[in-house]
């Protein structure tokens, strides 16, 4: 009683097709689904951009580590020239 049966769907498509035709139709879903799938795309190279930024964080992290043992050491050893 409430809901939509295949028929009341039909009867809306068929209206659809009439007033908008068919090559019109086509064109509309290709745009959508095109629009979709560089959606799609740009989600995947968002996900693997991030993916490269951790790996590259992690990769300096070490040489960001080694620097700063450096520059302690080159400190402690000004400091034992100076006494």
């Amino acid at each position: 009683m409430g809901g939509i049966s295949i028929w009341q769907l039909l009867i809306v498509f068929g209206i659809v097709v009439l007033v908008f035709g068919t090559k019109k139709l086509r064109n509309m879903g290709g745009d959508v689904g095109g629009a979709i799938r560089n959606f799609k795309q740009a989600m995947n190279t968002d996900d693997s951009d991030k993916k490269s930024d951790e790996e590259s964080e992690e990769a300096d992290a070490p040489l960001e580590r080694k620097e700063a043992d450096s520059t302690k050491a080159g400190e402690t050893e000004r400091k034992h020239d100076h006494s």
